[in-house]
């Protein structure tokens, strides 16, 4: 797989809570060189970005990273990003309500997300590390069920991200219009094809440019 067919796939991601307007900058100026998929941005820089970049793909997240947001405030999140000029809302689950069994109104809240984004992508993250197997199976019924476009692994803020385990679990459950996205400890330029070529058709990471760059580098690449 080329560098260019890897980055195409990679949500260029800044969501630190100390993140800066020249960190947002930097993270935008190299999306656009290397023709990411998106951008993942906090929520209050999407104006801002939608008016100094409007070429690019814009996600955000919503009720992120702990997912415990009542529903009414993450359709309110998904509504202002949505005004304020973003394409793709990654949502964080109410974990609790997994871990409580409570699948049906994760599915039901997941439903009224994605009616609120219409024909907006929405990625549906459910925290895998702190997920039993039987309830990440319940989650990839709960997502297919509801119309999300995506299943997310991880935030990148818990206690462990994307697996292969995971991903191999997921394309067993899912509906076949359920793309999936890993997020979390994609470090290498292994990580990255790897789960490429596990069917993953976004990569949720802040290192891919640097990676990427250095590879093409030591191949004598523009890249």
């Amino acid at each position: 797989m080329t560098n260019e067919e890897m980055l195409s796939h990679v949500d260029h991601t800044q969501l630190k809570a100390f993140a800066t307007w020249e960190d947002i900058v930097k993270l935008c100026d190299e999306a656009v060189k290397y023709n990411c998929a998106s951008v993942c941005i906090p929520p209050s820089y999407i104006a801002r970005v939608h008016a100094n970049y409007p070429m690019l793909n814009i996600c955000t997240v919503v009720g992120f990273p702990l997912g415990y947001s009542v529903t009414e405030a993450k359709i309110a999140e998904t509504e202002r990003a949505l005004a304020d000029g973003c394409n793709e809302i990654d949502m964080v689950v109410n974990i609790s309500d997994v871990k409580n069994g409570d699948f049906l109104v994760v599915e039901e809240e997941i439903r009224r997300l994605k009616a609120v984004c219409g024909n907006h992508i929405l990625k549906v993250i459910i925290e895998t590390c702190y997920l039993t197997e039987e309830e990440k199976i319940a989650m990839c019924r709960a997502v297919t069920n509801a119309g999300a476009d995506f299943i997310k692994t991880s935030t990148g803020f818990g206690t462990d991200g994307a697996t292969v385990k995971d991903i191999e679990l997921f394309k067993q459950y899912i509906g076949p219009d359920v793309k999936m996205k890993a997020a979390g400890g994609v470090s290498t330029i292994e990580d990255l094809e790897r789960f490429l070529e596990l069917g993953c058709e976004r990569i949720g990471t802040s290192r891919a440019v640097g990676l990427v760059a250095a590879n093409g580098a030591s191949n004598g690449s523009d890249y």
